[in-house]
């Protein structure tokens, strides 16, 4: 699944969003794309899920 976060612009921005993922999904793949403010997130959670803890951790998903 793919997300774009608008809101994402630093390293630690990449860190935050990958670890709200991974305590949501500790066996999730997360890939960054910090330029084009993307996630894609190979997870067994809903996408639904996944959004929402993104959005919780102050990275909210379009």
């Amino acid at each position: 699944m793919e997300f774009n976060i608008p809101a994402m612009s630093c390293g630690h921005c990449v860190g935050a969003v990958t670890q709200a993922v991974k305590s949501l999904d500790p066996a999730a793949q997360v890939s960054v794309d910090l330029p084009g403010k993307k996630v894609v997130v190979q997870s067994s959670q809903e996408r639904r899920a996944v959004a929402a803890a993104l959005a919780e951790a102050g990275y909210p998903a379009q």
